[in-house]
């Protein structure tokens, strides 16, 4: 079994989710692995990962809206040492993801034909974030 690790860095533009299916597929090609997983996990906790729609922009749009409904900026938090989206920022991580496992087919990320892999920035400025890429297989 072989391994390998990465780190790609995303520049994000503020409250917004970063398609990086792309970035992480180009990992997994220059690995030189054919079959095995890829763990992609987020270095950060104001920030996430996602699968979801790749075709629909409005799809992104709701999840969005909706995630702005349920976790207001507007509520009475006591942690905020960093502006009002501070403590939202990290219990919208707590309920998305930090981590996806995604498998390794031919040597690519095996996704369903409207699947994407999506870094979902929570803060409202930008941020350059950091994704741990690792695979193992053969």
């Amino acid at each position: 079994m072989k391994l390998h690790q990465q780190v790609i860095q995303v520049k994000t533009s503020g409250k917004c989710l970063h398609k990086i299916t792309s970035q992480v597929n180009d990992v997994v090609i220059n690995s030189g692995i054919k079959t095995g997983l890829c763990t992609v996990f987020i270095l950060h906790t104001s920030a996430s990962l996602i699968i979801q729609e790749n075709a629909d922009p409005d799809v992104l749009a709701d999840l969005s809206n909706f995630f702005s409904k349920l976790v207001p900026e507007s509520a009475d938090y006591l942690h905020s040492a960093e502006g009002v989206d501070d403590m939202p920022s990290h219990i919208r991580s707590v309920l998305t993801s930090t981590s996806e496992n995604i498998i390794i087919r031919q040597g690519r990320l095996w996704l369903g034909t409207w699947q994407g892999l999506y870094l979902w920035e929570h803060r409202m400025r930008s941020h350059l974030r950091q994704i741990a890429v690792h695979i193992q297989g053969e």
